[in-house]
C-alpha cells in the first residue's frame, strides 16, 4: 500500500510544515477591566471615544478635564455611574488607584510628563496619537462580545486595520455574540455531562458548526447534546465518519468555511499531492496527515488503497478527511469512495470546492457561458483508465460552435484532442486557451487556434495541472501571435 503516514506538523517537501512564530511588533492580550479604575486625561472626542471603550469593557472611567466638548460631556451625562468626572487638570496623584492612563496630550511636553508619571506610578500609559509614549496601543476592534476580535498594525496603517476589520465584519455575522453567550452557559455542564477528550470535542464540533448560520434558540443546547450522545453511541461501536473536502484549485483563500471548519475537525487528513501547503496549514494540528497522493505519470496510490484506509480509519472511530485538490464530485473518484463507504455502513458527507475550470475562468475574466456566444459549458475528461484518450466521447457534441468545453488532465492527448474535433466539424480556427497551475504559483496560459494546440502544449508542458478550454467565449485572448503569460498567482493582474 502505497500510503504515507506522516506526523502531525509533517508534510512531504516541507508543504504544510508548522513554522515557529514569527516577531510579533505588540503582544496581544485580552485585558479585564471590570471594576478596575482607568484614568482619561483630556475633554475632548478623541479621549471620549477612549473613555467609553473602557466603560464597555467594565472600568471605572476617571476623567480629569476642566472641561469637556459637547460629544464627552453627553457621554458622561448618559453613562451614570461608569465615569467620574474631576473637574480639573490630570497631577501625579491622579494615578492611584488606576489600571491604565491614556492621555489626550496637547503638546510633546505634556504626553512625556503623563508617560513619567504613569511609568513611575506603575501604570500602563497610552498617550493618544503620539507612539512614543504608548505602552499599548488600541486596535480595530470586531464586536461579538463575548467574541470580541481585536486588529492591531502597530501604529503603521491604521486605515489597514480598518479595512481588515471591514472584511472580518462581513464574515462573522452578528449572532455569534449569542452564540458566544451560550457557550459560557452551557461550559459548566458540558464538562460535567461530556468526558473530556473525543465527546467534548464532538460537542463544541457540533457547536461551531451551527455558530455561523442562524441565532440560538431556547432548544440548541438539548439537540447539541442529543448529537454528542448518538456520536458516542457511534463511536462504542467503533464506527467514526468521514468528510469528503474540495481544497479548490490551491489558493487557500478560495477554500469555503465550511472546508476550514473540517480541516479543524479531523482526527486524520488523507490528502493529494495537489493540496497545498497553504490548505494544510488551516488544519488541525493535531491530525494526522497521510499523503495519497495520485498523478498522471508518476507514481501513485491505488484507489483501492485509499478506500480500505478510510474504511479502517472510521471504523477506529476517528473523523477522516478526504481532502482533494478542486471539487469532489468534478473528475476527483468521489463516487467510488462514496460507495464504498455506505456500502460498509460508515457516514460520509462532501463539502464542494472551486472546481479548476471555474478557477481558470476567474483567472481569464472569461464567462464560460457568454449569453451571445455559449449556451452550454462542458467538462470533459482527458484521458481514461488507460491514459488514453476515452473511446465513447460525443465528439460531434463537444464540436458544437456554441459549447465551451473545458479538458481536465488533457496534456498528454491534447494532440489527439484537436484532431478529433478537426474531423468532427469544428473550425481549426476555433479559440483555444491552454492554462497551467490554475491559482498556483507558476500559473501559465497559452492562447491560438485550435490548430495550433500542439504547440501551445510543447510551450506550457504538462508536468503540472492543465486545463484545455475551447470555444469562442475565448476569442478576446487570441492575439495575432500565439502569446505565452506567465505570472506570479498573487499579483492580480491578467
Amino acid at each position: 500500500m502505497n500510503i504515507r503516514s506522516l506526523q502531525p506538523n509533517e508534510t512531504p517537501r516541507g508543504r504544510g510544515e508548522r513554522e515557529r512564530m514569527g516577531p510579533l511588533a505588540t503582544l496581544p492580550v485580552f485585558y479585564k477591566l471590570d471594576g478596575k479604575k482607568a484614568l482619561i486625561a483630556g475633554g475632548w472626542d478623541a479621549a471620549a471615544w477612549k473613555a467609553e471603550l473602557l466603560a464597555a469593557a467594565g472600568a471605572e472611567v476617571h476623567v480629569f478635564a476642566e472641561e469637556l466638548e459637547p460629544v464627552f460631556a453627553g457621554l458622561i451625562a448618559d453613562g451614570g455611574a461608569a465615569y467620574v468626572w474631576h473637574k480639573r487638570p490630570w497631577a501625579s496623584d491622579s494615578f492611584e488607584g488606576m489600571q491604565i492612563a491614556i492621555c489626550d496630550a496637547a503638546t510633546d511636553g505634556e504626553a512625556q510628563a503623563f508617560y513619567c508619571e504613569a511609568r513611575d506610578a506603575g501604570v500602563a500609559v497610552n498617550v493618544i496619537d503620539k507612539p512614543a509614549f504608548c505602552e499599548f496601543q488600541f486596535g480595530s476592534i470586531v464586536n461579538r462580545s463575548p467574541a470580541v476580535i481585536a486588529i492591531s498594525t502597530d501604529g503603521a496603517a491604521p486605515i489597514l486595520g480598518q479595512a481588515i476589520r471591514r472584511r472580518i465584519e462581513t464574515l462573522i455575522p452578528p449572532s455569534v455574540a449569542a452564540w458566544a453567550k451560550l457557550a459560557q452557559t452551557i461550559r459548566t455542564a458540558v464538562n460535567e455531562r461530556l468526558k473530556p477528550g473525543g465527546e467534548r470535542r464532538a460537542f463544541w464540533e457540533g457547536f461551531v458548526d451551527r455558530a455561523f448560520a442562524a441565532a440560538p434558540t431556547a432548544t440548541t443546547a438539548r439537540e447539541l447534546f442529543a448529537d454528542t450522545a448518538a456520536l458516542a453511541r457511534a463511536g462504542a461501536r467503533g464506527t467514526g465518519r468521514v468528510t469528503l473536502v474540495g481544497a479548490g484549485p490551491g489558493d487557500a483563500e478560495l477554500l469555503t468555511l465550511k472546508a476550514v471548519r473540517a480541516l479543524q475537525a479531523a482526527d486524520v487528513i488523507l490528502f493529494d499531492d495537489l493540496v497545498s501547503g497553504e490548505v494544510l496549514e488551516l488544519a488541525r494540528r493535531e491530525a494526522k496527515r497521510m499523503l495519497v497522493g495520485k498523478r498522471g505519470g508518476r507514481d501513485s496510490c491505488r484507489q483501492e488503497d485509499i478506500n480500505d484506509t478510510m474504511v479502517s480509519l472510521a471504523r477506529a472511530g476517528r473523523h477522516v478527511v478526504r481532502l482533494k485538490g478542486s471539487d469532489p464530485m468534478i473528475f476527483g473518484r468521489a463516487g467510488e469512495e462514496i460507495a464504498r463507504l455506505k456500502a460498509e455502513g460508515i457516514p460520509v458527507c462532501v463539502v464542494p470546492g472551486i472546481t479548476s475550470a471555474l478557477a481558470m475562468a476567474a483567472e481569464l475574466g472569461v464567462s464560460l457561458t457568454h449569453r451571445d456566444i455559449a449556451q452550454s459549458v462542458r467538462f470533459v475528461t482527458g484521458h481514461s483508465r488507460q491514459g488514453e484518450l476515452p473511446g465513447d466521447l460525443d465528439w460531434a457534441g463537444i464540436a458544437d460552435s456554441k459549447t465551451t468545453t473545458i479538458f481536465y488532465m488533457g496534456g498528454r492527448t491534447a494532440g489527439e484532442i484537436a484532431v478529433r474535433l478537426t474531423a468532427a466539424g469544428m473550425d481549426p480556427a476555433t479559440p483555444v486557451v491552454v492554462s497551467k497551475s490554475v491559482a498556483r504559483q507558476g500559473f501559465e496560459r497559452w492562447s491560438g487556434p485550435l490548430q495550433a494546440l500542439p504547440e501551445g502544449i510543447a510551450i506550457t508542458g504538462y508536468e503540472e495541472p492543465v486545463l484545455i478550454g475551447i470555444g469562442l467565449v475565448f476569442a478576446p485572448l487570441i492575439s495575432k501571435k500565439y502569446c505565452q503569460v506567465p505570472r506570479a498567482v498573487s499579483d492580480g493582474r491578467q
